[in-house]
């Protein structure tokens, strides 16, 4: 059982990298640029708001990206198969903070299990689009381990400075 629960953590590696870049780029970059534009959606409410950055999503996919590129040296992981997951985790981020927005949670705010759940959902979709299904064991390791390990490295987050919230 450890042996499936590693290989499905290197194969997710990526997109955690990913997901988990945008908050070091926020603290090193002076200035960011909104995803969203400022823009408003029909509800009056901001699309996105200003925690989803151009800067973090380039970063989080490159982030994403090279880990793969650094696991595939030693044959656990594609440069293609983590440019998608890492794709797939951030625009899963972006559709949980859209929800988020509709639902009136304010940035910073949680949404516990779309917290925790939204860019692991996205990375696997989009990981499905292009290259089918993932082991359902696999797959049942990271919805179960995944929000346990979100919480614990945000809270390291935390406590390091990079976030606000340890949530």
């Amino acid at each position: 059982m450890l042996d499936s629960v590693i290989k499905a953590l290197i194969f997710i590696l990526p997109a955690y990298v990913a997901n988990g870049t945008p908050v070091v780029v926020a603290k090193l970059l002076p200035v960011k640029h909104p995803l969203d534009g400022g823009k408003y959606f029909i509800d009056q409410r901001r699309v996105l708001g200003n925690g989803k950055t151009l800067e973090g999503f380039l970063g989080g996919t490159l982030a994403g990206t090279l880990t793969a590129y650094v696991l595939e040296y030693w044959h656990m992981h594609t440069l293609e198969e983590g440019l998608i997951l890492s794709l797939g985790a951030l625009l899963g981020d972006l559709a949980g903070s859209f929800i988020k927005r509709r639902l009136g949670i304010k940035r910073g705010d949680p949404a516990p299990l779309l917290d925790q759940l939204d860019f692991l959902l996205g990375a696997l979709a989009l990981y499905y689009v292009f290259y089918g299904p993932i082991d359902p064991l696999q797959a049942t390791i990271l919805i179960v381990v995944t929000p346990v390990l979100h919480l614990a490295t945000n809270s390291a987050a935390y406590v390091l400075g990079l976030k606000d919230k340890p949530w």
